[in-house]
């Protein structure tokens, strides 16, 4: 009696990889589930594993804005909070530079007007007075008085 042959691992079929018509396309859930899957259903930003049914959202490795593409091989599953901080700081660090690279340039707005006085008559010096000449109060105890 003859061996039955090994069977390799199952691979599956090969995919097209996905790639977004523009920034803003919709990601197929197909093409969700197979980034889902690629990074062992763990978030790509904390290693927490995502479990089913929980919230989650699909994060550009290399962000749309420093050059990234919106291709299936750029997109990592992220869970939903870590996601919202990590774009948060992103946007905090990009608005900095932009601020900066304005003013670099002269593009700042102008600094707001001083605030003028309206103009009334300086009233003259206020007499200074003499406290050495005065006598100090008498000290009061608080629970003698009750």
């Amino acid at each position: 009696m003859t061996k039955a042959p090994k069977i390799a691992k199952a691979q599956g079929r090969s995919a097209k990889e996905w790639i977004g018509s523009t920034p803003d396309a919709k990601i197929p859930d197909a093409v969700k589930l197979r980034v889902l899957r690629r990074y062992n259903n763990k978030c790509y930003l904390t290693q927490i594993l995502i479990a089913d049914g929980q919230p989650f959202d699909m994060e550009h490795i290399k962000p749309l804005e420093e050059g990234g593409e919106h291709r299936e091989s750029n997109l990592a599953p992220a869970l939903r909070l870590s996601h919202e901080l990590k774009t948060a700081a992103e946007n905090k660090r990009k608005a900095k530079a932009d601020r900066i690279a304005k003013k670099a340039h002269g593009l700042a707005p102008a600094p707001a007007k001083k605030i003028e006085s309206r103009g009334f008559e300086p009233s003259g010096k206020t007499p200074k007075i003499d406290k050495s000449s005065l006598e100090p109060l008498p000290r009061r105890s608080f629970y003698t008085d009750c």
